[in-house]
């Protein structure tokens, strides 16, 4: 059995289920017209959150300190999103090299692309396509070896402001999490079909879920009843209902952070995110050129444990001369005037 075979039986033993392989939008949210609601916009901001509708990236000046960009360089933007890392990268490669970017949703992409053209940024310098960054090695053959990668793994900001996607239990819609919902089951599908062990082994795989088992119950009784959970709102209150017996003092606020853990561990789920973020990591280093470097941004405790082990490892293979001795995180400023920063860890490695 050779190198290859031992990891893909350690990964396949990692995931423990069967994984996969009201008013509208623009009625609702006023900063999704930034130039017409500026005051608007302006007040969200100040507060620490995220106006809808937009997307804040997130370590930008610790990324680019680190990424080291020069004019003349080729790199890729894993995870393209609403173009804020990308924005950054291509200034500082001053229309000199090119810069790739991927990303999966149908929706989203399209529209960073028109906002990032009418800054002057056309193909001759950005290459944009819609695929997986688990397919790294596909974009390699184009590129060339690449002096830097980035890959933010955090749901943008646009997508879980969007009822209609899904991905929040705070606003009426379907139950869908899909990152490109032309491909593969919605969330509503996957609840149909599963177990109560694997619904638990995803809640607890996924998101560290301490009422995973109740909560798989209450699933399943639902499902026995006809009760068909096919909006974020049906899901949230079953959810709500299962933790009835908690204390009431304490209620709302764990009722709260049990939604969050299950639409997150359902959305890794519906997406292979794991599976997607390991394939990813072990082609890096093969597309990254000698003194490449690579940053990877993530949001959740199982997403830094991959990113964490796959660069030890390949430092200790010899592949990688430099890795990043600990997580950084955003500073309190960030924190203070971005609520979503405060989850997020940034590792970093050099190609020997």
């Amino acid at each position: 059995m050779d190198n290859n075979d031992n990891k893909e039986q350690k990964h396949q033993r990692r995931i423990r289920y069967k994984g996969t392989h009201p008013k509208s939008f623009t009625e609702k949210y006023k900063e999704l017209q930034p130039d017409k609601y500026s005051e608007t916009v302006a007040k969200v901001i100040q507060k620490g959150n995220t106006p809808a509708g937009m997307h804040r990236s997130i370590c930008v000046k610790e990324i680019l300190e680190f990424l080291q960009i020069k004019p003349g360089q080729r790199g890729l933007d894993a995870t393209l999103g609403y173009g804020g890392h990308t924005l950054e990268m291509l200034k500082c490669l001053n229309s000199k090299g090119h810069l790739f970017a991927l990303d999966v949703d149908p929706i989203e992409l399209p529209r960073t692309r028109e906002r990032l053209a009418s800054m002057g940024y056309g193909p001759e310098i950005l290459s944009i396509r819609q695929m997986n960054f688990s397919d790294i090695d596909l974009v390699a053959l184009e590129s060339g070896p690449l002096d830097f990668v980035l890959a933010d793994l955090g749901v943008s900001s646009m997508q879980i402001d969007n009822p209609e996607r899904g991905f929040s239990f705070k606003s009426e819609g379907p139950l869908d999490l899909r990152l490109n919902p032309e491909k593969g089951l919605s969330a509503a599908q996957r609840l149909r079909d599963m177990k109560q062990e694997e619904l638990e082994g995803m809640f607890v795989e996924n998101s560290d879920e301490p009422h995973a088992e109740v909560i798989a119950s209450a699933i399943i009784a639902a499902k026995r009843k006809g009760i068909k959970i096919s909006s974020t709102t049906i899901l949230k209150q079953i959810i709500a209902d299962a933790l009835n017996f908690l204390p009431a003092a304490t209620r709302n606020e764990e009722i709260k952070k049990s939604c969050q853990r299950c639409f997150q561990a359902l959305r890794i789920d519906v997406n292979r995110e794991f599976e997607v973020l390991y394939e990813f990591l072990e082609k890096l280093p093969e597309v990254l050129a000698p003194g490449g470097r690579v940053a990877i941004l993530s949001f959740h405790s199982g997403e830094d444990r991959l990113v964490k082990k796959s660069f030890q490892h390949f430092l200790r293979e010899g592949i990688y001369s430099e890795i990043a001795p600990g997580p950084i995180r955003p500073s309190a400023e960030e924190c203070n005037t971005n609520s979503r920063a405060r989850s997020a860890k940034l590792r970093w490695a050099i190609k020997a």
